[in-house]
């Protein structure tokens, strides 16, 4: 049988996903039910544990299939990018209210009614999708109601069908973000997490994780002396950054833990000593 990355195929042993029959072997193969992230940001673990690690995070609002419910956990698949993992059980909700608009700054608080001076309940993240039941303006302020409750400032949401015309300008409005291994929100996040969240951002889908990436993201591609451009991905192994112009990157890092920028010649430099020089530069489309 085919041996396929448990990250991107809902497979062990005892159980699988019924759309991969024939392909791999299991004990039962079941076709999951439909949920949606209902947590402001949602750790997903490689295994039913609190100490398992976080392998990435889910956004409020993103749609998953769920395979298993056991023992306060589910072991999911998420629609946006097809990560399987464990989350909170605690966090899933029915899927019969979607979303409406997705968040654009990079926090943004939940109040319990539309007024900034009460204390705030929640706080979501850039990419969070909630649904909007209409907007009210209190003291010259505008305010969206959610169906879940609460209210959100409405300069911080757009329609889920409008779209940033550059991943990059998000990307840049992470800068300074405290860097987390799997994070995926403006509370923290990793090198690829900050790819993956930009283009979405942009409208485009792109996979989870830094291998994933160097071998699917745009066009391969070799660059001579200064043909590097604003857009460009530039990898190594374990790492992905982001070209600004033909000199300067943006990236998450374990360096500085941030989300920083950094001349690509000097990081050429630097990461060298431990892990090598970059093993992939792509174009996005």
């Amino acid at each position: 049988m085919t041996k396929l990355d448990r990250r991107l195929h809902a497979h062990r042993p005892d159980l699988a996903d019924d759309r991969l029959k024939g392909k791999i072997d299991a004990d039962r193969f079941i076709a999951g039910t439909s949920a949606r992230i209902s947590g402001p940001v949602v750790d997903v673990r490689s295994a039913p544990r609190l100490d398992a690690g976080i392998d990435t995070q889910f956004l409020c609002g993103d749609t998953v299939r769920v395979f298993e419910r056991r023992d306060g956990w589910a072991w999911v698949q998420a629609d946006h990018d097809n990560y399987v993992g464990y989350v909170n059980a605690a966090s899933l909700a029915g899927n019969d209210v979607a979303p409406t608009h997705r968040v654009t700054a990079q926090r943004s608080f939940v109040y319990p009614e539309p007024e900034l001076k009460t204390p705030a309940v929640a706080v979501h993240s850039l990419g969070a999708g909630v649904s909007v039941t209409e907007e009210v303006e209190n003291r010259g302020t505008r305010y969206a109601l959610l169906a879940t409750g609460g209210a959100m400032f409405a300069g911080h949401l757009q329609p889920l069908d409008v779209h940033d015309d550059d991943y990059v300008t998000v990307a840049e409005a992470f800068l300074h973000t405290p860097y987390l291994w799997g994070g995926t929100s403006g509370h923290g996040i990793d090198c690829s997490g900050l790819v993956q969240l930009s283009m979405r951002m942009a409208g485009k889908s792109v996979l989870r994780d830094t291998d994933m990436q160097a071998e699917s993201i745009g066009m391969l591609f070799e660059p001579g002396e200064s043909q590097l451009r604003r857009g460009d991905l530039v990898f190594w192994k374990g790492h992905v950054a982001i070209m600004l112009d033909h000199e300067l990157m943006l990236h998450a890092n374990g360096n500085t833990m941030t989300v920083a920028r950094e001349p690509l010649k000097e990081a050429i430099a630097r990461i060298e000593r431990l892990y090598g020089r970059p093993t992939h530069y792509r174009r996005p489309a």
